[in-house]
């Protein structure tokens, strides 16, 4: 345990480091601003456009985060040959992809609070110069306490796509990883079409690898909860609660296959 905590903190490190990070980190800041002068454009939709242009924001550039840090986790190690000082100490491969996975996640953690962070300082400056009378006719109010809903779901789906990430970074180059994870992505977020493909598809063939894609991929879609935030519609807890345990069912099965991979190759 204390191996793996070393080594999360250890990558945490390395990522506040990195200026890729503060780029984006500064980048998203900057355009979750930059929506509150779009949104005084649209005159009584302002602060729906800032909310969804926020949450949008923050999902785009965490997934730059997760994917651009992941990929690098394991290769980066091995083409600098510091795998091999880290493979010497009494450290086994597993917890070497834990503690990366731990301190890729906490860094996401920390980033996504600070978009967060910036999101609700623009709507709490934007409300402050709003009349009474326009924001009563809002369907929620400028600091609604339902985006941490859909902020809590963006940071679970990152968790996903970094476990994605590294599981691709186990045995392929950065770019290979990069290009497999992004992939993924975009087919997460449209697998829940698979399951009714034998409807518009004459091959049984095809309707049953439809059907086998649809329970393989991961289902990304379900995490986007941005437009019911936005539009003030609930988000039931219970709703929350099954799509996390999706995704720790999702993440615990990459990892354990990130493990095995990891433990069984060859550095020589």
């Amino acid at each position: 345990m204390r191996a793996t905590a070393a080594i999360a903190i250890n990558v945490f490190r390395e990522s506040v480091r990195d200026k890729v990070l503060y780029n984006l980190v500064l980048f998203a800041v900057l355009l979750i601003g930059a929506s509150y002068l779009l949104g005084q454009l649209t005159a009584g939709q302002d602060v729906k456009i800032i909310k969804d242009l926020g949450l949008s924001a923050t999902s785009l550039f965490g997934l730059f985060i997760a994917v651009f840090i992941g990929i690098g986790l394991v290769s980066k190690e091995v083409e600098r040959r510091s795998v091999y000082s880290l493979l010497a100490k009494p450290i086994h491969r597993y917890q070497m992809i834990a503690g990366k996975y731990a301190g890729l996640t906490l860094t996401l953690i920390v980033n996504v609070a600070i978009m967060a962070a910036a999101l609700y300082a623009t709507l709490a400056y934007m409300a402050l110069s709003v009349p009474a009378d326009v924001e009563r006719a809002w369907d929620a109010p400028a600091l609604d306490p339902g985006m941490l809903k859909a902020l809590g779901l963006i940071l679970v789906e990152l968790m996903v796509i970094t476990a994605i990430a590294l599981f691709f970074s186990t045995f392929s180059t950065p770019m290979m990883s990069a290009a497999f994870t992004f992939s993924l992505f975009i087919a997460g977020h449209f697998s829940a079409d698979l399951r009714n493909f034998e409807l518009v598809v004459d091959s049984p063939a095809a309707a049953r690898l439809a059907r086998g894609l649809y329970w393989v991929l991961p289902n990304l879609a379900q995490f986007d909860v941005k437009a019911e935030v936005v539009h003030a519609r609930p988000v039931p807890l219970g709703y929350m609660l099954l799509t996390s345990a999706y995704a720790a069912l999702y993440i615990a099965v990459l990892l354990v296959a990130a493990m095995v991979i990891f433990s069984r190759r060859d550095f020589k």
